[in-house]
């Protein structure tokens, strides 16, 4: 997207023009990492539905940004020179798309640009996270360590989403099949049968009443069904990209028991990593909470940990302030972090703890796929019981009034 900003010199002399961006936020600091002082930031354009379909179409397979991040990790290990490393990826780039956004992030690189800032050009492939995270780690000099850290996170990641998308086939044909088959019943065959039971005075059970007048409805209104649900889809796509959709979405991954039970040690986890990094590099402990509330991608955790290093400024304990969230926050975790305070091993309470719900994370997860199949499995066979039963039964009896 494009945004007009209003800024200033380190001299003072004002500065007016565009800036090509992912977020507001994005474009802010692509503005304060040419030395300008940023006074106003306003989108000039709107991200139109058409061009997001374009874009998820014209994508980065997972495969080849697995690749890509593991290539990064092992040229940074090497201790090659950064705008060399980026060469040898453009070089070895199969995919079109992250050939072209490999080029971009080198020219950006070498006219002055950090690599965060770079990468957050490139924000349709590159998800806000991945960039904190890079930004996180020009903070405190450990660029290897970091990027290797996220190769093995997109690594696990692409593991989980490949045995849960291998778990849903078998499961998703039958669903497919079972829509077809229903639809077909209830629209064609349950009207043409319907006389018949009429006629021989037969009483319907009221399941079947149901869906013979769900068919009906199905029949005739089909075509203004699809495209309400295609507009709803669109607006409900369009809101949840605003500011107020963001913090509704945030609050609901985080309040939903179901969810929450996955969403909240992936999260701890992913605040743990940078914190602990952050720590290790020499940031101070009230700097690095607050950078990990700008990286952490979640708008509810992002207030809270603002909150949270506002008040480690203010002379409070870290733990206790994190200890008066025990909404979003287990109550292991300023437990350790009170730990770590003591010994004056915070950094390091850190890695424990995103340790232990990293393993956590990965057990709820794998639980969770391997049940999915056979929940799947009884969800489909009852609904085939029940629309077979809503014509056998009325056919039972029918036959048995014959006799």
């Amino acid at each position: 997207m494009k945004f007009k900003y209003q800024a200033r010199t380190k001299e003072g002399e004002p500065q007016v023009g565009f800036v090509e961006a992912g977020t507001r936020e994005a474009a802010a600091a692509i503005l304060t990492g040419h030395q300008l002082f940023v006074l106003s930031v306003e989108e000039t354009e709107k991200a139109r539905w058409y061009d997001r379909i374009s874009r998820y179409f014209g994508r980065v397979k997972r495969k080849d940004f697995v690749i890509f991040t593991r290539q990064m990790a092992t040229l940074l290990e090497a201790r090659l020179p950064l705008t060399d490393v980026l060469r040898t990826l453009h070089d070895q780039a199969a995919h079109p798309v992250l050939r072209e956004a490999v080029f971009q992030i080198s020219e950006d690189v070498d006219a002055g640009l950090s690599l965060s800032q770079a990468l957050e050009r490139q924000n349709q492939i590159f998800s806000g996270f991945f960039v904190s995270m890079i930004r996180s780690a020009e903070i405190t000099g450990n660029l290897e360590r970091v990027v290797g850290f996220l190769a093995d996170y997109v690594e696990k990641e692409a593991s989980l989403v490949t045995k849960a998308r291998s778990a849903l086939i078998y499961p998703g044909i039958i669903i497919a099949l079972f829509v077809v088959v229903g639809f077909i019943m209830v629209t064609v065959v349950f009207p043409q049968i319907e006389p018949v039971f009429a006629q021989s005075g037969v009483e319907i059970p009221w399941f079947t009443q149901f869906l013979i007048g769900f068919g009906k409805f199905l029949a005739q209104w089909w075509p203004a069904l699809v495209i309400s649900f295609g507009l709803l889809l669109m607006v409900a796509l369009d809101y949840f990209q605003t500011d107020e959709g963001k913090s509704l979405r945030d609050e609901i991954m985080v309040r939903t028991p179901l969810i929450k039970k996955i969403y909240l040690p992936l999260t701890i986890t992913r605040i743990a990593n940078t914190a602990s990094m952050l720590l290790m590099g020499g940031v101070p402990v009230a700097q690095a909470i607050e950078i990990v509330g700008q990286t952490i991608g979640n708008v509810v955790y992002k207030e809270i940990l603002a909150e949270i290093s506002q008040e480690v400024r203010e002379g409070i304990h870290l733990a206790e302030a994190v200890g008066r969230h025990k909404a979003y926050f287990p109550p292991l975790v300023p437990q350790m972090l009170s730990v770590g305070e003591a010994t004056g091993q915070v950094d390091a309470m850190f890695t424990r703890i995103s340790s232990f719900y990293g393993k956590e994370t990965d057990t709820l997860i794998n639980n969770l796929v391997d049940l999915i199949q056979p929940v799947l499995m009884i969800g489909i066979g009852l609904l085939v019981g029940i629309l077979f039963a809503s014509i056998l039964l009325p056919l039972y009896q029918l036959t048995s009034t014959i006799q």
